[in-house]
């Protein structure tokens, strides 16, 4: 360990696509490649199809830092409970991955390689079946502003479905204690440079400003809101479908209760602690301490809902943290593995996430006309944040265009 400072623990990155849980062992089968602006694609062919595109899905990957890896979400999308990517391809669709140089990049960046990706598979189409075109959480946003931007051109893009994989339409949530301590870390690091990239400071509900201790709607967010609002919103030609991981039933993660301990370590960055969300003004969230140099901060939220638990796809943020505290050597009392992510009234864009009866709302017993897609799916259980079920899988693949 240094002298002068604590370890660096921000080795470590949120995954937030399918490709975050990989099943090593699933073998990638063979694939054309596509290099495309600011990101590549990988295509495979549906059984019995060759000689050019047929029955087009195109799925964007999702938010993280670095490179799209591919032949994870590949194994991510087929290694789990439902293989999505196998059944597509037994119906005949060819399957056309989308990744993106950096992940982490501005959603206006790389919605080119959305667009490119789109008209190249318009020139190398066979048959008139119209395109399905969507992606697994920033996937989906990303999509949709391509989609949008290439309507408001004027630009024939023959898409007939769009879907988003529990995507964060509303806004998505890392809770902000664990934001700050990416920056608390005395090093340059991959969880800061994460959490302080254009997509997060774009997606994210809230953000910790790390210059300002700040906590509050990034500029980005701001700009990027307006800029799809210039677009429409939404593509209006085709129809608009949405998954949630999270349940319908205004259910969430009853073990979360707000206000309690999630984490607290010891050994290293000592007594540092993070605390579920609560509701309230001057809520402690998490204590920050480190020894070497020495430094220690509170965390405080003013006005925010309960968050952590309420219902939507889930993220192991904080068991991410832990095995990572635990590695280099700290004392780690780990309370809960997973918090919510993207909440299910953002997958489904049907209500905002500020109020508490908006977040915990019955979305089952709404009216699906508040939202503003087509048509949705809840899960009937909560699932990991872009989880593959045959439950969604399934509902998805029913309603891709003929």
């Amino acid at each position: 360990m240094s002298e002068t400072a604590e370890p660096n623990v921000g080795t470590f990155t949120l995954g937030a696509s399918p490709a975050a849980r990989s099943a090593a062992s699933i073998d990638v089968p063979e694939h054309e490649e596509w290099p495309l602006p600011n990101g590549f694609a990988w295509v495979f062919p549906g059984e019995g199809n060759s000689g050019g595109i047929r029955r087009p899905v195109i799925m964007a990957d999702g938010f993280n830092l670095g490179r799209s890896e591919l032949d994870k979400l590949y194994q991510g999308l087929e290694g789990g409970e439902f293989p999505f990517i196998s059944e597509l391809r037994r119906r005949g669709r060819d399957v056309i991955l989308l990744g993106f140089d950096e992940r982490s990049a501005s959603i206006l960046e790389n919605a080119e390689t959305v667009t490119a990706a789109i008209m190249r598979t318009r020139a190398e189409q066979l048959g008139n079946t119209r395109l399905a075109v969507g992606g697994f959480s920033m996937g989906g946003i990303v999509t949709r502003y391509a989609l949008a931007k290439l309507e408001t051109q004027r630009m024939d893009h023959q898409v007939a479905l769009y879907f988003s994989y529990d995507s964060p339409h509303r806004g998505a949530s890392i809770p902000v204690g664990v934001q700050a301590f990416s920056y608390f870390i005395p090093f340059p690091n991959d969880f800061a440079k994460q959490m302080n990239s254009p997509a997060a400071r774009q997606m994210l509900w809230r953000h910790y400003d790390k210059d300002t201790g700040k906590i509050g709607v990034a500029p980005e967010r701001t700009e990027f809101l307006a800029a799809l609002e210039r677009l429409g919103g939404w593509p209006r030609i085709p129809r608009l479908i949405g998954i949630a991981n999270g349940r319908g039933d205004g259910i969430g993660l009853p073990e979360v209760k707000p206000g309690e301990v999630a984490l607290r370590v010891d050994g290293i960055y000592p007594g540092t602690t993070f605390y579920t969300q609560a509701q309230g003004d001057d809520v402690t969230v998490a204590y920050l301490n480190r020894r070497l140099p020495k430094a220690d901060k509170t965390i405080t939220t003013s006005g925010f809902p309960e968050l952590d638990g309420a219902p939507g796809g889930t993220l192991h943020t904080y068991k991410i943290l832990a095995d990572t505290l635990k590695k280099l050597g700290g004392t780690v009392d780990l309370r809960h593995e997973e918090v919510c992510f993207v909440p299910s009234v953002s997958a489904v864009a049907i209500r905002d996430v500020e109020k508490q009866a908006d977040l915990y709302a019955k979305v089952d017993s709404l009216s699906p006309d508040e939202s503003e897609l087509d048509d949705f799916i809840l899960s009937s259980t909560t699932t990991p944040h872009t989880g593959i079920t045959e439950e969604l899988c399934t509902w998805l693949l029913d309603r891709l265009p003929d």
